[in-house]
């Protein structure tokens, strides 16, 4: 593109903004390629026009302001594969966010992860993890024109650089958008079980469940079995008598005579029915729990974020409502 192409004053956030939405953010070569140069993008940044994604990368400061962390980051990502082009894939954590489906717990977003395609050693800069590694051909993917590592060995790599509760939360949305099975990441992780962290990796494996529904019921899983409760079924269906559906509950112990439920209050915010207030909604649920409680005659406990920063606490009242077991 010449100076000549250069969009009229009034049109520039129009030309930029739809740049920004088909690439993820604009490039300073963008800038210079319609005749501007680096005293325009600080007067767009000193506006409050634009922000610095990271050096020779920009957003427009709405965009910017909306997205939420992990939207940042794949926008930052995008940024880092321009400016290194062939000589990076994404991979590790970086890697699973650019596909859909894929929420994180207590992972830090700052750095974007890129696997070396090109030989050279790894590093840290202020926000590219630079990883070294063999990647054969069928070890990499294009997700939305962008190259990636392959999603199983991303999710194992990932796995392995952090804590087990972090990583049980990970490996259960994994598994929960379909696409990976638990028997596609153990047979990966076979091959790196004696690489760093291979334990953390056996054990999240071990404990995943993709049938989890949401980050609370993952961290409530996980929570009460670091207590030493046993291991809870997952999604239990509730049937009356007549064999008639009453409700589908998070986890359960039926052995033990407890329901449990994850109350993360979106079900009374944005997921309200058309007409429907807060309150109707909590009333509802109160029906639905009685509706659980006379079809089985188990208890229902029911935990909220707050509730899972005491896990010790949360352990002991679930001990209290259980029943003795029993026998069929």
């Amino acid at each position: 593109m010449t100076r000549l192409d250069r969009p009229q004053t009034a049109a520039v956030d129009d030309y930029f903004g739809a740049l920004e939405a088909r690439q993820g953010f604009i490039a300073r070569s963008d800038v210079l390629a319609v005749g501007d140069d680096d005293r325009f993008i600080r007067r767009r940044i000193a506006s409050g026009a634009w922000t610095r994604v990271r050096n020779g990368a920009y957003c427009l400061t709405p965009t910017w302001d909306r997205a939420d962390d992990v939207e940042r980051h794949v926008r930052r990502a995008r940024a880092v594969v321009h400016a290194h082009g062939e000589a990076v894939a994404l991979s590790h954590l970086t890697s699973l966010l650019m596909r859909p489906g894929i929420d994180v717990w207590g992972m830090t977003l700052g750095r974007v992860h890129v696997t070396r395609l090109d030989g050279r050693a790894g590093s840290v800069e202020r926000d590219v993890v630079h990883h070294e590694g063999r990647v054969a051909d069928d070890d990499l993917e294009l997700v939305d024109g962008v190259p990636v590592v392959q999603e199983t060995r991303s999710t194992v790599e990932t796995l392995a650089q952090n804590r087990l509760e972090q990583d049980v939360v990970l490996a259960d949305r994994i598994l929960h958008t379909g696409r990976v099975s638990v028997a596609d990441l153990q047979d990966r992780h076979l091959a790196t079980r004696h690489h760093r962290g291979g334990r953390t990796v056996d054990m999240a494996l071990r404990l995943a469940d993709g049938r989890s529904e949401s980050i609370g019921e993952s961290r409530a899983r996980f929570l009460y079995w670091s207590q030493g409760l046993p291991r809870p079924e997952v999604q239990y269906v509730v049937r009356d008598r007549a064999g008639r559906l009453v409700g589908i509950t998070d986890l359960a112990w039926p052995d033990l005579g407890l329901l449990f439920e994850f109350d993360g209050r979106v079900k009374y915010g944005r997921l309200l029915k058309p007409g429907q207030e807060p309150g109707d909604a909590v009333f509802a649920e109160k029906l639905r729990e009685d509706a659980l409680r006379r079809a089985t005659g188990f208890a229902v406990e029911r935990l909220t974020w707050a509730d899972l920063s005491r896990p010790s606490a949360m352990a002991h009242r679930a001990r209290e409502r259980m029943s003795s077991p029993r026998t069929a």
